[in-house]
């Protein structure tokens, strides 16, 4: 059997790539290739899983939801990348290949168009924007109430074709109030918090009286370079407020964007060093990992220790999706708050409020 998986975002590339680790596993799985929509797939690259189309980082980083935004996509090659797409996923089918769709409506959409059978891993929405096990929240529409689900009707009559084998949605209650359909729906919990089962790290080597700050900016440019802005301001609070007492700040940076954008605005703000500090980067098994220094505090950027940084960080300032997921998924608190966008709008931070709860 040949699957494909398709997925459309960095986080939805890390989900996807975990999944299609686990599907070599399987001795009927002869073939696992890939195909990320947005971005340019490093998570499978670093898996050496192969990607089957040509990929390209699109000006808006994905998120085209303003006409100014698709502008620049299409003026940036958009439509030849997307029907250079099409064209290999209906190929793809056409072998008999399977798809396993990774994130919203657009991978879930162009495995339809694939004429295969196909999955589809849903993380990019849940049920919890609506409604908890109580009932609907105060906020949630009359009209969407009346729409039963937070998936719109189109979406589930993708999810309710003979072609769709699964679906597989991010949390039992969205899992639930899709199974009123007719659709193929499996509640086997979220698989963006696969990987983390690993016992945390030693913190012998550094000090039990740090504490420990996960900075997460996001994933997109230029988004998550103005993210870095006001998570920099955030820091520089919370020195003040704890005096002389040690921080350590570890910065997990997406491997694909350059550091020049996030190391300059740190040494504006005094932050000094970059340099390479043997302990923490023996903890954080990332020998490229840079750390800077003001008074007793560090600050480590990281392009290479993600989930090593996820298991050793007490609490997050974060302005991400699916990074801030996973880190209140291990138990651990996060303090976010909205920036311009174009993801982490006040909105989207409002819905992930919803979602994570107390955390």
């Amino acid at each position: 059997m040949k699957i494909l998986v398709i997925s459309n975002g960095h986080g939805e590339d890390e989900i996807g790539a975990s999944i299609a680790k686990a599907l070599l596993l399987f001795k009927q799985v002869t073939q696992v290739s890939a195909l990320p929509i947005v971005g340019e797939g490093y998570a499978y690259q670093k898996l050496n899983i192969p990607i089957i189309a040509p990929v390209k980082t699109m000006p808006s980083g994905g998120f085209n939801q303003t006409f100014q935004q698709f502008w620049r996509d299409l003026q940036g090659g958009l439509l030849t990348l997307t029907y250079s797409q099409y064209q290999l996923i209906r190929y793809w089918g056409k072998t008999e290949g399977k798809i396993l769709s990774v994130g919203d409506f657009v991978p879930l959409f162009f495995a339809w168009l694939s004429g295969s059978e196909y999955g589809f891993v849903g993380t990019a929405k849940s049920d919890y924007y609506l409604r908890n096990e109580s009932g609907w929240l105060s906020s949630t529409s009359a009209l969407i109430r009346w729409r039963k689900s937070i998936y719109f009707p189109w979406e589930r009559w993708l999810m309710s074709r003979p072609r769709c084998r699964g679906v597989f949605p991010r949390d039992s209650l969205t899992a639930k109030i899709l199974q009123q359909w007719k659709i193929p729906v499996f509640d086997l919990g979220n698989p963006m918090m696969d990987g983390f089962d690993i016992p945390p790290m030693t913190r012998d080597m550094l000090s039990s009286q740090n504490l420990t700050i996960l900075l997460l900016p996001g994933s997109r440019m230029p988004e998550a370079q103005q993210n870095w802005h006001l998570i920099l301001a955030a820091t520089q609070a919370v020195l003040n407020v704890f005096g002389d007492r040690p921080i350590r700040f570890l910065a997990a940076i997406a491997p694909r964007l350059a550091l020049r954008p996030f190391q300059d605005p740190l040494m504006a703000m005094g932050w000094t060093g970059e340099a390479a500090s043997e302990m923490i980067n023996c903890e954080l098994q990332d020998a490229q990992a840079l750390t800077y220094f003001q008074n007793n505090s560090t600050l480590t950027l990281t392009q290479g220790a993600y989930r090593n940084c996820l298991q050793l960080s007490d609490v997050s300032i974060a302005m991400a999706g699916t990074a801030t997921e996973q880190f209140v998924g291990l138990g651990k608190p996060v303090i976010a708050f909205p920036g311009n966008g174009p993801q982490f709008t006040r909105k989207f931070a409002i819905n992930q409020t919803r979602l994570l709860g107390c955390s």
